[in-house]
């Protein structure tokens, strides 16, 4: 017998689009039960969801919610956001600070963990809440941006000439206004010995619509290398409006990169994984790493084990030229870099 459908798919806003990208990441759906209405999931899903999302909020724009399939508790995208009752149970080796960071923070937002490279903290907030972030527990009420905090960070660059790049991170750093981003990025390019400037993000994927104007003055304007990080795990993640944003990171010099967190039930299958790898090229992005899970306290129920992690890597290499083929890769705490597997 099929679950009994209580909730509604209602109709989109059709000005949704239209909004500013803060509008739409204000108008984000932060609520399990408004999400399951607005999807038309069955009712026995809510109690689940609304369990994960006691431990770790919702945040879904209309933008991303737009290519999921309603009515389809399967679909890529909605796994990546629904919370489940999964969450609340955390096996052993799960834990809180799966990557310790806390022990690599030298001043706060702070963190340095590998030889030439520092990570800030340049926004607490993202505009999506996957429920595998391996930071789904940092402390960032402690680790808050305000030019007074970064001033100790910049001091701390300013004193280890080793360092050449620097990298904006979160939460997802371009949910910072671009005010606070085009002073940063000015008083990172004015160390001399820095020399790449590398942003970590899903907004240009989750809202294109924040790849505006103001971003791409900053960006294009700072004489440091621009490196962008995406961050996409299935290829319907990536409909126009994402391609066209794109597009204008690259005109403002950026290099585009995407990696990938390998998850059960969103990607874990050589099909799927070789159709991102086409699709983010098609888009001007260019595969770079695929990670096993971090195990973090409340993801275990996306974990693929590591055999099966390599053979689905060697299952790519059978169709993808070696260009699409991302780097499959575990970060371990202490070591120098990421660990190929």
């Amino acid at each position: 017998m099929q679950d009994k459908i209580i909730f509604a798919a209602s109709s989109p806003d059709p000005t949704a689009l239209q909004a500013s990208w803060q509008q739409q990441l204000s108008n984000a759906i932060r609520d399990p039960a408004a999400l399951c209405t607005r999807l038309g999931l069955p009712e026995a899903w809510l109690p689940g969801a609304s369990a994960g999302h006691a431990l770790f909020g919702i945040c879904v724009p209309d933008a991303f919610l737009r290519r999921m399939t309603p009515g389809d508790p399967s679909d890529p995208l909605l796994r990546q956001i629904l919370p489940l009752g999964e969450e609340t149970v955390t096996p052993p080796g799960f834990v809180a600070d799966p990557l310790e960071e806390a022990d690599h923070q030298p001043a706060k937002g702070l963190i340095h963990k590998y030889a030439g490279r520092v990570l800030f903290i340049a926004s607490p907030t993202c505009a999506i809440n996957c429920r595998y972030c391996f930071r789904r527990h940092f402390p960032y009420s402690e680790n808050a941006p305000s030019r007074a905090q970064w001033q100790e960070a910049l001091d701390y660059l300013r004193a280890d000439t080793s360092i050449h790049e620097a990298i904006l991170s979160g939460g997802d750093p371009l949910a910072a206004n671009d005010r606070q981003l085009a002073w940063l990025v000015e008083q990172l390019e004015s160390i001399p010995h820095l020399k790449r400037l590398r942003i970590h993000t899903r907004l240009p994927v989750v809202i294109p619509d924040r790849v505006d104007d103001a971003l791409l003055g900053w960006l294009a304007s700072t004489r440091l290398q621009k490196v962008v990080v995406l961050h996409i795990n299935h290829a319907n993640e990536i409909d126009q409006a994402v391609v066209d944003a794109c597009t204008r990171l690259k005109q403002a010099g950026a290099t585009l990169l995407n990696q990938s967190v390998l998850l059960r039930g969103v990607n874990d299958d050589v099909t799927t994984l070789a159709t991102l790898s086409e699709r983010v090229f098609e888009a001007g992005i260019l595969p770079y790493y695929l990670h096993v899970l971090d195990p973090v306290q409340g993801a275990a129920h996306f974990d693929v084990d590591d055999e099966q992690a390599r053979e689905l890597l060697a299952g790519l290499r059978d169709v993808l030229p070696g260009f699409l083929l991302p780097r499959l890769v575990r970060e371990i705490p202490g070591e120098a870099s990421k660990t190929p597997l």
